[in-house]
C-alpha cells in the first residue's frame, strides 16, 4: 500500500483549481479541503480523511485532482477497515476514470478489500472468489505493473484457499458416504486447481471414493496419476504404504 504526502507544488496547483472552479458554490476551497484531508490522513484519522477526500471529489468533480481524491478516499477507507466503503469508492473511480494511471492500484486495492475479509476454509469462500477475480484482472491487464507480482502471490494463496474449501466439503461428503458429490468436488480440484497443494490429496481421495463404490479400475487410474505426478509426496507414500486400506475404506472416517 502507498502513503501519499501532499507536496507544496500540489497545494499551489490545487489553489489554482479552487480559484478557477466558479461554477460550483462551495463553502470551502479545494486547497483547504485537501490540506485538511492529508493532515487527517497523516495523523491516522482515516475516517475523517476519507470524508474530506470524498468531499473534495464531490464538490470539484471536474478538477484534475478529482481522481486523486477518490484514490486517497478509497485508501483511507481501506486503512480504516471500511472495506465496503473502499470498494464503493473504487467502483466510482473505475466508472469515471477508467483510463487513469492509477487503475492498476485501484484494482489491487479492491482485491485487497476482499482479501482482508476472507474467512477460514469451513465457511463460504465468496470473498476469496471476488478477490481472486480482481487480482487476476490486474495481472492480465497490467502484467508489468508494480502491483502485479504481489497480486500473483495473492492469486496462489487464494487458489489454495478455494481448493482447501472444496477439499473440506469433499471430506464431509465422504464421511456421509455421499460418493457422487465427493467425487465431483475432488475432480474439480484435479482439473481446475492442479497447481495447488491440494491436488495430491484430491487424487488420493478419488482413489478411496472409487474403491468404496466398487470401481477398482477408476481407483487404479487415479492412484497411478498420483504416483506419476507426485512420486515423493506424502499422499503417494500413504497410498503405497497401506494398499489394503482400499479394500475396506475407513481412513476418511478418522
Amino acid at each position: 500500500m502507498k502513503k501519499i504526502i501532499m507536496t507544496v507544488g500540489l497545494v499551489s496547483i490545487l489553489a489554482g483549481c479552487a480559484g478557477t472552479n466558479k461554477e460550483i458554490a462551495v463553502e470551502r476551497p479545494l486547497k483547504e479541503i485537501y490540506e485538511t484531508a492529508y493532515a487527517e490522513f497523516n495523523d491516522g484519522d482515516y475516517e475523517t480523511a476519507a470524508a474530506e477526500f470524498l468531499k473534495a471529489e464531490s464538490q470539484y468533480p471536474s478538477s484534475p485532482w478529482a481522481a486523486d481524491a477518490l484514490v486517497m478516499a478509497a485508501y483511507s477507507q481501506y486503512m480504516d477497515k471500511d472495506f465496503a466503503g473502499a470498494i464503493l469508492t473504487a467502483d466510482r473511480f473505475m466508472r469515471f476514470h477508467p483510463g487513469h494511471k492509477d487503475v492498476p492500484y485501484i484494482l489491487y486495492l479492491r482485491g485487497m478489500c476482499y482479501y482482508r475479509q476472507v474467512s477460514d476454509v469451513r465457511r463460504e469462500p465468496g470473498m476469496s472468489a471476488y478477490a481472486l477475480q480482481q487480482f487476476q484482472q490486474l495481472v492480465e491487464r497490467f502484467p508489468k505493473s508494480e502491483y502485479a507480482k504481489n497480486a500473483e502471490n495473492k492469486i496462489n494463496i487464494l487458489k489454495n484457499y478455494i481448493a482447501g474449501k472444496i477439499m473440506y466439503s469433499a471430506r464431509s461428503d465422504m464421511k456421509k458416504e455421499n460418493w457422487p458429490s465427493a467425487i465431483s468436488r475432488l475432480q474439480s480440484v484435479v482439473t481446475g486447481a492442479q497447481e495447488t497443494v491440494m491436488t495430491p490429496e484430491a487424487l488420493f481421495r478419488l482413489t478411496e471414493c472409487y474403491t468404496a463404490i466398487g470401481l477398482p479400475q477408476q481407483a487404479k487410474g487415479y492412484a497411478d496419476m498420483l504416483r506419476l505426478n507426485f512420486p515423493d509426496n506424502e499422499w503417494t507414500k500413504k497410498l503405497d504404504k497401506k494398499p489394503e486400506e482400499f479394500e475396506n475404506v475407513t481412513e476418511y472416517k478418522k
